[in-house]
């Protein structure tokens, strides 16, 4: 290993020495062909502090946006913020369109008279502030949240009732979802009794009546959620900052997505279990592919219905983010499907995907969509046509970038104005990880490409080699900005048990780092 590269302790937090006194806060200065460049951090919500085992929409939420607002960022990127199901993950989730009932500030809810300190300041959420543990999560956090049902379901009845009301598309299919779910002891819907797992009308009738308390709980849940949220999006504008949210392009099998809406999927139609599921083909890094196993659409049934689905789950999710990143961007033109039941990827076959049409009737109906696409992985020549005729940037990670030698796409002398450059998203390695596993000579090939040096240290210097791109919007990961090694990572694709967990200490959220953040923002034009 080259000498050089000891980077257990270069970086923490540094850059080159920065006179804070001489940042220039007038934002007002910052000329409008600047102002079209734009930086963002990427932090889960999950990943804020908290001293009750997970970040959530509380005063950590509204703190990081402060600490935005002063690093001179424009975005705060996050992940999908549905409820989670098997694994934790935010891409396998129960809903398109419901908040994680985690998420909701148990303190705020003291606030609205809905709970006491007392009732959850020793539940016991983990005893470790950097990581979050689900199970303890699952255990406890729904029997706290019942007391706040059983204190506000009457006070507060009308407005449930009228946001009930504003939500129908969605939120009686999901609250039953979870109660008849919860009833059979968390079964999949596939497993239920018959008559309800076909949504026979006689069923539903049946079990919206005997499971009435449980269903308003979850509905009651949504409302705390969507009131929570909707005045921190509140807050955030008001400190100019916009969030960017995720839209996975699958559903999990186990949703009421899928239990509510199974036509839109490729479903045997007496069974109702998958005929295919989605994943990625063997390539240079899987022989055998990626098995997701999520069901695939039926794009011809989408097609007839006018893509009446996904257009209601496009425009119900815009009230939630500013800018949407759309998961899988390639496999709208055409996508990997595997026989169900297969063990791994191999024998998938291309099928189409809805192509240019679908986005000239999303457009049609919803008008300009504020979307970035997540077009990483092989792209043809048919995913370069949709890009260029849909419009929208699409995303390069500088960590696919550096190969010895090679003119790779995402190297930055490549990058151009029109896409969103990343030192790297919550599937990679945090910087320092990548760094420390990379061979000899492709060590040497980053270090002189980049000029990394110890007295700026190495996480700064791939930060700088983001921000000084062409790209028009510069993506990091708040991980990178305080040096973190894979101890931090947030996801490894295609794993279990130790994914989605991390979580920031508070310390490190501080003023010197907003001002290293914010100095090095402004030298490159994307300051706020």
């Amino acid at each position: 290993m080259d000498s050089d590269k000891n980077i257990n302790e270069i970086g923490n937090n540094s850059i080159a020495e920065v006179d804070v006194d001489r940042i220039d806060d007038d934002r007002s200065e910052v000329d409008t062909r600047q102002s079209r460049r734009a930086s963002c951090i990427i932090l889960p919500i999950t990943s804020l502090p908290s001293p009750y085992g997970i970040g959530t929409v509380g005063k950590a939420a509204y703190d990081f946006i402060k600490f935005l607002a002063d690093s001179g960022q424009k975005y705060w990127q996050i992940l999908p913020i549905g409820p989670t199901s098997y694994g934790d993950s935010p891409y396998q989730s129960f809903s398109s369109f419901a908040g994680n009932p985690y998420l909701i500030d148990l303190e705020l809810l003291v606030e609205d008279g809905l709970l006491e300190y007392e009732e959850f300041e020793n539940v016991n959420f983990g005893d470790n502030p950097e990581y979050v543990d689900y199970s303890l999560m699952y255990l406890y956090r729904f029997k706290v949240l019942e007391l706040a049902y059983k204190r506000g379901k009457e006070s507060l009845k009308e407005e449930v009732k009228k946001f009930r009301t504003q939500n129908s598309y969605w939120i009686d299919d999901y609250a039953l979802f979870m109660a008849v779910k919860k009833h059979f002891m968390d079964a999949s819907w596939i497993d239920w009794p018959e008559d309800i797992k076909l949504r026979k009308p006689k069923a539903i009738k049946k079990y919206m009546t005997d499971l009435k308390d449980e269903v308003d709980f979850y509905i009651f849940l949504q409302y705390l959620f969507h009131k929570q949220w909707t005045i921190l999006r509140e807050y955030s504008k008001r400190h100019g900052i916009e969030i960017i949210g995720d839209i996975p392009i699958y559903i999990a099998m186990d949703s009421a997505d899928a239990w509510a809406y199974s036509d839109i999927l490729m479903l045997d139609k007496k069974t109702l279990k998958p005929l295919e599921v989605g994943g990625c083909p063997p390539d240079g890094f899987s022989d055998d592919g990626q098995l997701w196993g999520n069901p695939v659409y039926d794009w011809d049934y989408q097609k007839e219905t006018g893509y009446e689905w996904w257009i209601k789950r496009i425009e119900i999710n815009l009230k939630y983010y500013d800018i949407l990143r759309l998961d899988h961007f390639i496999g709208f033109s055409s996508f990997w499907s595997i026989p169900y039941g297969d063990e791994t990827a191999k024998y998938g076959v291309r099928r189409p995907g809805p192509g240019y049409e679908f986005f000239e009737k999303l457009e049609q109906r919803l008008g300009e969509l504020p979307i970035i696409v997540e077009d990483l992985g092989v792209q043809s020549e048919e995913v370069f046509k949709l890009k260029k005729k849909v419009g929208y940037p699409g995303m390069a990670v500088l960590q696919f970038g550096f190969f010895p030698f090679e003119d790779a796409d995402y190297i930055p002398h490549n990058l151009e104005e029109n896409t969103i450059v990343y030192t790297g998203t919550h599937d990679n390695q945090t910087i320092r990880g990548w760094l420390e596993g990379l061979n000899e000579s492709e060590f040497k090939f980053v270090k002189d490409y980049v000029n990394l040096t110890e007295e700026e240290g190495y996480n700064w210097g791939m930060i700088r080699s983001a921000m000084m791109s062409h790209s028009r919007l510069a993506v990091v990961p708040m991980h990178d900005y305080l040096n973190l090694g894979d101890e931090a990572r947030i996801n490894e694709p295609s794993t279990l048990g130790n994914n989605w967990k991390w979580r920031v200490l508070k310390s490190k959220l501080n003023p010197e780092l907003a001002a290293k953040i914010r100095y090095i923002t402004r030298l490159y034009g994307r300051m706020n």
